[in-house]
């Protein structure tokens, strides 16, 4: 006879939803002080003040400071990978695929600004946390597995002429996405225009994509 499993009973599964809801919290709270202050400049007290919690329960959850701001990382990571993975350019030629592969690396940037704070912070610490996280290097970037197949395609029809793989214009394309939002203050600053301002959006939106598309559809001199 097959045996089944007995569902837990009420208490319990309140209190596992809790517990996710409580790590979930700090969590939260977490992003937002790594963004602000950085690692260094962070404070555990500071994120369970802050919480509906104590700086006990987060090292019961998390380990300490470090394994809390790694989970941090890897959950703003994760939110990225969930963004590829929606991505459904099947249906659409080379050149409109990657627009809108374009478009919504560019939309998730500038909606998530503290995820922009968080890599810088990563980079000076020289991915020392990132190079933790095995599962993020295993699975790779579903955006990867996008652009390889438009490129393939573009090259076939003969619409993409340059020689790139599917890392480097990843880089293209996110280096804009990043730079626009990373130094939005210091470029505003020096030339007296907000990368980010609402009413060039659009613009800006649009010339990532002709420039990705510029650069792939040029015509190349021959050797």
């Amino acid at each position: 006879m097959t045996s089944v499993e007995e569902p837990a009973p009420p208490g319990e599964r309140e209190r596992v939803r809790d517990a996710a809801r409580t790590q979930a919290e700090i969590l939260d709270v977490a992003t937002r002080e790594f963004a602000r202050a950085g690692y260094d400049g962070a404070r555990v007290d500071e994120i369970a003040t802050r919480t509906r919690t104590t700086k006990r329960m987060i090292y019961y959850y998390f380990g300490g400071k470090e394994q809390l701001f790694t989970a941090v990382l890897e959950r703003a990571y994760g939110m990225i990978r969930e963004a590829e993975q929606q991505l459904d350019v099947g249906h659409l030629d080379p050149v409109a695929a990657i627009r809108r592969l374009a478009e919504v690396t560019f939309d998730h940037h500038e909606r998530h600004p503290d995820l922009i704070r968080l890599v810088a912070i990563e980079n000076i610490h020289e991915a020392h946390h990132i190079a933790t996280l095995g599962k993020l290097r295993r699975t790779g970037s579903p955006a990867l597995d996008v652009i390889r197949r438009i490129l393939d395609e573009g090259h076939r029809s003969g619409l993409f002429t340059a020689d790139v793989d599917a890392v480097d214009l990843h880089a293209m394309i996110s280096s804009f996405c990043f730079f626009r939002v990373s130094n939005r203050h210091t470029f505003g600053a020096l030339f007296g225009r907000d990368l980010v301002d609402p009413a060039r959006r659009a613009h800006y939106r649009t010339m990532l994509g002709d420039m990705v598309i510029a650069y792939l559809t040029a015509e190349r001199a021959a050797d």
